[in-house]
């Protein structure tokens, strides 16, 4: 009888011990399952918690990384002032796109696909650069997530259909900033013969493609050429370029790239050349070439407290090429907060925020109220600002 039921409880112990078993293994797929089922649909429940995060892409290092810096200080600089003001908090899940790197493009892609991944991450700002962009819609549009971009200026990422609902930037199209280029060579400085060298990018041959179309039509005299931006030595191409061209145009996406660029065109004899950049490559390293560069850059609020604020912070320098960024974090910022004010929200909800944006001029960096249009651009901004070198860093052109 003893034995019949040490049997029979060992039986039911060892069934009990099989069901645990299966029980605890269905339960490990569900806990499993959980963040993908969060992070791949956009109609999927987030909670959102007393700290938020918000998805960040930039070039943190790697070729790109002087302007890549700068984002990310702005994008900091938002965070730190919006967490002393505020009892819930926000923090950024960087990604490191390497623009500009042999490998950029896959960094890039790897950062979008870990975004599309976090279950925290409602929305995204950036990425940097037009063909990073590109690259990565797919990933980003899959999860539902949309992004806005504080320097993305290639105008057919927002007109040709692709990406509208999900994209979103903070800065003018390469529609206003490459007629801005050409009719200050056409208009102000007059030139008729001018060289244009794109970096067989994205952003790049599209803005050049912009600025050469003005350029032509206004009867200037215009060479093109092209080069990788893995190319560092530029002799070959600087051979080309007759001496009595007026201004070359690089409107190249690597500080570094223009700066040598520019150092071997004088090493070359030809640095009485005027060279015009674009806002890829505003920075100080290419402002050192000389007094003959010029350059654009986005629309900027210049009395603004934000920036006043954010000079305090590092040194005197404003680290214009980034402000846009602020401008971005604090859109994906103030629309997260519209959708969590339940305490959930899903990535569908933040975008609709973002597409219903209304943030007055007064609170913002670039001095245009930042609404969207139905493409996702800027429905306020309508210049681009131009800039000359002091043979140190970029002034204003008055004007």
């Amino acid at each position: 009888m003893k034995s019949r039921r040490a049997t029979a409880v060992a039986a039911l112990l060892a069934l009990g011990a099989a069901l645990a078993v299966v029980a605890g293994a269905y339960a490990t797929t569900d806990r499993a399952a959980a963040p993908t089922a969060q992070s791949g649909s956009a109609s999927a429940l987030i909670k959102c918690g007393k700290t938020r995060t918000i998805g960040f892409m930039a070039p943190v290092t790697g070729p790109a990384a002087s302007i890549g810096t700068q984002q990310v200080h702005w994008a900091q600089y938002y965070v730190s002032t919006y967490n002393k003001t505020h009892k819930t908090k926000l923090k950024l899940q960087t990604e490191d796109t390497q623009l500009g790197a042999p490998t950029g493009t896959a960094e890039a892609l790897k950062g979008a696909q870990a975004l599309a991944g976090s279950p925290n991450v409602l929305g995204v700002v950036g990425p940097a650069g037009s063909n990073e962009i590109v690259g990565v819609t797919k990933s980003l549009k899959d999860a539902g997530l949309a992004w806005v971009s504080g320097s993305s200026t290639r105008t057919e990422l927002t007109t040709d259909g692709t990406r509208t609902g999900y994209m979103f930037r903070t800065v003018p199209p390469d529609a206003i900033q490459g007629p801005t280029a050409a009719n200050y060579i056409i208009k102000t400085l007059k030139y008729k013969r001018v060289y244009i060298i794109d970096d067989q990018e994205t952003y790049s041959t599209g803005l050049a493609d912009k600025v050469q179309q003005v350029l032509r039509a206004a009867g200037v005299t215009v060479e093109r050429d092209g080069v990788s931006q893995q190319q560092s030595d530029f002799s070959s191409l600087i051979a080309k370029i007759s001496r009595d061209t007026q201004l070359v145009y690089i409107p190249w996406q690597l500080p570094p790239k223009g700066q040598a660029f520019g150092n071997q065109m004088k090493a070359a004899g030809k640095g009485n050349i005027k060279l015009m950049g674009a806002d890829g490559l505003f920075d100080s390293s290419f402002a050192t070439v000389g007094s003959h560069v010029y350059d654009t850059n986005f629309p900027l609020n210049p009395k603004s407290k934000i920036i006043t604020g954010f000079r305090k912070q590092h040194g005197g320098d404003g680290e214009y090429f980034g402000a846009p960024t602020f401008a971005a974090t604090q859109v994906v910022a103030t629309a997260t907060d519209k959708a969590c004010k339940n305490g959930i929200a899903t990535r569908a909800e933040v975008r609709a925020a973002i597409r219903s944006t209304r943030i007055p001029a007064a609170l913002s960096v670039i001095g245009v109220a930042l609404r969207f249009n139905r493409n996702g651009d800027l429905s306020t901004a309508k210049k681009f600002g131009l800039y000359k070198s002091n043979g140190n860093v970029f002034v204003p052109i008055p004007g």
